[in-house]
């Protein structure tokens, strides 16, 4: 058997490994456009916050690796262009040389990944204008904030991506500002939330823009001047962090559905409408285990996961992946802020009647030494009483308590349940009513 990936991100490698060591004499090749494959992509705002690092830190095993312990067809620097079904085969061009190429398949995985999204806007394609996802835009912002001596940057978007490297820059000594049209900051969270967060934010020095509608970029001298309706912004750098589309062109030119999003639509084998063609990754959909619908959530954890879902049915194993609860935790400065579920007006646009709490907490025994703020919000359903999602900030305690919440939603627990479950206590470690025990007896008392 053919086995063909196009694209070395989490999902194509995770499958390509997998299929290996399954089955050892299957022909597996990759197609990846760029020189890169196998890197921690999530762990670039935390090299580039360090000048000494060097982005390729973040390799976690050379393209080598995979060639030469295990057998992988791995071809760096191939764009795919086109997709044939019809007669199982890709085409497109050897990015050096120029010279096209044309591989034919039994199963094909499509794991293009997704592309930071820009607007077209005048001056967004001005030098120093950039946008980090791969593992050369890592390198790009890397060698522009050296090479120009940049001290003043600003951040278009206030997104995971966009927060992440405000604290980035900021450790570097660079000034930030951070501008977005919208009016709210991360405005799937409760402002009472949310204003933490931004607190954060301007304690260290970070200045932010809200509901700024940006009419272009233009060059002023050595600098960058971003254009809004009410006032401009200068800075030696710009970075677009308004978030990410999918890879799914090459899909839909072959006549393969796409859905919420754009992203290619699978079932729970990750296959396509054609059963030959499989997508996973930051370009493919998911069910979300909340609602039961389609939805497009790119996250790392998916990404991997489907991969070896992919790689196991192409093996000729049974194969059912579950859904996603968008579960996601970033760190802002001091701050861990976590989410998992559906936000009270995602639960209303599904069709449930959300009940709402939001408590503040502690994240250690009120006496013990070192016990900071935390504060949980908590959605359920009052016509069924299922727990449906949190949020959580605090300086500590956040990110890992979460994940309590979306075991909870995979188990489609109530909340009067998830109110009975046997946390962990200990004084280091919280309280013996632990904050997501609080609000859920709280969050009964709305139900």
């Amino acid at each position: 058997m053919k086995f063909v990936i196009i694209g070395g991100d989490a999902a194509g490698m995770s499958a390509a490994s997998r299929a290996k060591r399954s089955m050892p004499d299957m022909e597996v090749i990759v197609l990846e456009k760029t020189g890169d494959v196998s890197y921690s992509a999530c762990g670039m705002p935390y090299n580039i916050a360090d000048a000494g690092r060097e982005m390729d830190d973040l390799v976690v095993r050379q393209a080598d690796v995979f060639r030469q312990k295990q057998g992988i067809d791995l071809l760096t620097g191939h764009g795919v262009e086109s997709i044939d079904p019809g007669n199982r085969a890709v085409s497109g061009t050897i990015r050096h040389s120029q010279e096209p190429f044309r591989f034919f398949y039994d199963r094909l995985l499509i794991a293009t990944g997704g592309r930071p999204r820009v607007p077209d806007l005048p001056g967004f394609d001005l030098p120093g204008v950039l946008a980090l996802k791969s593992l050369e835009d890592g390198k790009a912002i890397k060698a522009h904030i050296r090479d120009h001596g940049v001290q003043k940057a600003v951040i278009i978007g206030m997104g995971y991506v966009g927060l992440e490297m405000a604290e980035a820059l900021r450790e570097r000594g660079i000034a930030v500002a951070m501008i977005k049209p919208g009016a709210d900051l991360l405005p799937w969270m409760p402002r009472e939330l949310a204003q933490v967060v931004a607190a954060e934010l301007a304690a260290n020095g970070v200045d932010l823009h809200a509901g700024q509608t940006i009419t272009g970029i233009e060059q002023a001298g050595k600098q960058l001047r971003i254009i809004s309706a009410d006032h401009s912004l200068s800075a030696d750098m710009v970075l677009v962090a308004i978030g990410i589309s999918p890879n799914s062109e090459l899909a839909a030119d072959a006549g393969i559905p796409t859905g919420p999003g754009n992203a290619i639509t699978v079932n729970r084998q990750m296959q396509t409408s054609d059963e030959t063609i499989y997508a996973a990754g930051d370009c493919a959909d998911a069910i979300h285990v909340v609602t039961g619908k389609k939805v497009w959530i790119p996250l790392a954890l998916r990404a991997n996961r489907a991969g070896w879902a992919v790689a196991d049915h192409v093996c000729g194993k049974a194969v059912r992946v579950d859904g996603v609860a968008g579960t996601a935790v970033f760190k802002a400065f001091n701050l861990e802020v976590a989410r998992t579920g559906l936000t009270a007006a995602e639960a209303q646009q599904s069709g449930f009647d959300p009940a709402v709490v939001t408590i503040k907490s502690r994240s250690r025994a009120h006496a013990h030494p070192g016990s900071k703020t935390i504060w949980v919000h908590l959605i359920g359903d009052r016509q069924t009483g299922r727990l449906l999602g949190a949020q959580m900030v605090g300086p500590e305690g956040a990110a890992h308590r979460i994940n309590a919440v979306a075991v909870a939603l995979h188990a489609d627990m109530s909340v009067a349940t998830f109110a009975q479950t046997d946390l962990a206590y200990a004084p280091p470690f919280g309280p013996v009513w632990d904050p997501l025990l609080t609000a859920a007896n709280q969050l009964l008392k709305k139900m």
